[in-house]
């Protein structure tokens, strides 16, 4: 019974791997296809690579989408961060529940929605104050309030779990408080701001119903892009395109979990050697 059990849950979970990654194997392939036909692989080329790179929507897209995802990604960082320190650490105010649930509704809220009141609001805007125009500022500050509700959440769950008495310390030594906020909460609650930031990265990166919203003439995304491309026909340098974004993506994560892996190493080390170091005044003790 039990090892039908493990033979039946080992096999859903491959099953659930197929299902996510075939896909994926599959752009893969085609996109060394040496024709245009899809779903019938007729030999290996790199034609549509060097077509990628000829291909200046796709280039101009993907270089506008990734300062987009980095200065909304940052923003959303800073903002999340301060949010989830009011949530946190001020449990009564006034008006904290309206703060919280505007801080967390656009995480519930149609993304549709939420790019059609942006774009009243920024048209609103534009009509008083003559700026800004539809553009590069426009899809950054939507993608900022969409990525602050993401990392309000992760940092929030971090730092409920940072020991208040650490912060006293510090204040019992001498810091202010906001040197406490930035020598001691900071460093503890950064692996969440690292995560939230590279959570909000993506999430702007691949956004269109926003951006579609936001983005004015001549300011396209990269996923604007491929989505126009993809309703016209089959292009395999959108292929090439998200083949080069996976391998950038998965050589990263390996990065990661390599570096990783030698910090949990090196600490495991560090720990066995402080319980060695502990142990050894023991055992003198005990022979004297």
């Amino acid at each position: 019974m039990l090892l039908s059990e493990k033979n039946l849950s080992r096999s859903w979970l491959a099953a659930v791997y197929v299902f996510l990654y075939i896909p994926l194997l599959f752009l893969i392939v085609f996109s060394f296809n040496s024709t245009r036909q899809d779903g019938i692989f007729t030999g290996f080329s790199l034609r549509w690579y060097a077509a990628l790179f000829r291909d200046t929507r796709l280039v101009e897209g993907f270089f506008l989408s990734f300062k987009v995802a980095v200065v909304a990604a940052t923003l959303s960082v800073i903002l999340g961060s301060f949010a989830a320190y009011v949530l946190v650490r001020y449990k009564r105010f006034s008006g904290r529940t309206l703060f919280y649930g505007a801080v967390k509704a656009p995480l519930v809220m149609p993304e549709v929605i939420v790019g059609l009141s942006l774009l009243l609001l920024m048209v609103a805007v534009q009509r008083a104050t003559g700026w800004p125009d539809r553009g590069f500022i426009t899809i950054v500050a939507g993608h900022a309030l969409l990525g602050m509700a993401y990392a309000t959440v992760v940092i929030q769950s971090r730092l409920s779990e940072v020991d208040r008495s650490i912060e006293e310390a510090a204040m019992d030594l001498g810091c202010q408080p906001v040197q406490v906020f930035f020598l001691v909460t900071l460093p503890n609650i950064a692996p969440a701001l690292v995560s939230s930031w590279l959570l909000c990265f993506t999430l702007s990166f691949d956004d269109v119903v926003i951006s579609e919203f936001l983005s004015g003439p001549g300011v396209t995304t990269l996923p604007q892009v491929i989505f126009s491309y993809a309703r016209r026909g089959v292009n395999p340098s959108v292929y090439a395109a998200a083949t080069l974004l996976i391998a950038v993506v998965s050589l990263g994560i390996i990065a990661y979990s390599l570096s990783l892996l030698r910090r949990q190493k090196r600490l495991a080390r560090e720990i066995s050697q402080a319980r060695q170091g502990d142990s050894r005044p023991a055992a003198d003790v005990r022979a004297k």
